[in-house]
């Protein structure tokens, strides 16, 4: 590799982590929007989540006086991770430079750390409801991560690696037949999304409803810059799963790593498509479903664990008739 290409590497992989921190708003601002408009309301403009962050940014953050050095950095550290984890998944192009990094157990475990640092910080200050918040979400944390494991390694049984990318490569490249054990993965993984990013039915991120709220309950304490961190970052993690179901599942039109300028616009702009189509669903979906009572979370995210342990266990049995 020259000293060009590899400069044109570095730049392609910073335009990647530009875009999925430019776009994150936007896809939040869709999905307001679409939901607006089925309810028949104005809503707000799509650009309002961009506004948001820039208001919370110029104000001072109120910190409460038992807070430690936890509730301080954790919104950075939250932050830090949820951009890293999402810039990893490959989105417009694959086998970018760190694309050798978006590893399905690296994936998880930056994910796993700044649910961790969000369940102490929602603990620190010592309030009721931060407590109440973080014990719902390490609830639903103990069935969503160990479905996420199985969803993904369903889909390096069949491509034979655990790189996001060389998943996306695999089934660009290999015509394939609808299995059963992908259908029940996609679905589990829909499942997961949807918990992991505390929407509906698992939690409303619109209300703050004492009995019932998990995501913002551990997010009550924080104010100005520190809230627009945690804010960002839950839009990046809608990011991520979104672009993580188009990597996995819809992965047409993604380009090579040898494509291009011309090869890595193109594959932006579908992926861009897909990544607010898939916004829009979102929206939809949240409109034709009502919340779910708390204590039937357990249930509603189990079924991901089972349908991921069926899927990874069809593909083992599969395995030999695919070959």
């Amino acid at each position: 590799m020259t000293m060009g290409d590899l400069v044109v590497q570095v730049l392609a992989q910073g335009a990647q982590m530009f875009f999925v921190l430019l776009i994150a708003p936007l896809a939040v601002g869709v999905v307001r929007r679409v939901k607006a408009r089925l309810m028949r309301r104005q809503g707000a403009p799509l650009l309002q989540g961009y506004r948001d962050l820039a208001k919370l940014l110029r104000k001072e953050s109120v910190v409460a006086e038992s807070a430690s050095w936890l509730f301080r950095s954790a919104p950075v550290l939250i932050f830090a991770l949820t951009w890293v984890a999402a810039a990893l998944v490959p989105s417009f192009a694959s086998g970018l430079m760190f694309n050798w990094a978006a590893d399905v157990v690296a994936l998880v475990a930056l994910l796993g750390a700044a649910r961790a640092l969000l369940a102490l910080a929602g603990m620190d200050v010592g309030t009721s409801f931060g407590g109440i918040g973080s014990s719902r979400e390490m609830m639903i944390a103990t069935l969503a991560e160990p479905a996420m494991m199985l969803i993904v390694l369903t889909l390096a049984i069949a491509a034979g690696t655990t790189r996001l990318a060389g998943v996306a490569d695999f089934f660009i490249a290999e015509p394939f037949a609808v299995r059963v054990s992908l259908a029940l993965s996609l679905v589990a993984l829909i499942i997961v999304a949807l918990a992991e990013n505390a929407r509906i039915p698992v939690d409303n991120p619109v209300t703050h409803l004492e009995l019932t709220m998990v995501h913002e309950a551990m997010i009550l304490e924080y104010s100005g810059r520190h809230l627009a961190l945690i804010e960002a970052a839950s839009y990046l993690k809608l990011v991520l799963y979104l672009s993580l179901l188009i990597c996995l599942f819809a992965p047409f039109g993604m380009a090579p790593a040898t494509a291009g300028v011309g090869g890595w616009a193109l594959g932006l702009l579908i992926w861009t498509a897909k990544l607010l189509g898939g916004a829009a669903l979102l929206g939809l979906w949240e409109v034709s479903i009502a919340k779910m009572r708390v204590f039937r979370l357990p249930d509603f995210v189990g079924i991901a664990f089972v349908f991921g342990f069926l899927a990874i266990l069809l593909a083992f049995l599969t395995r030999g008739a695919v070959e």
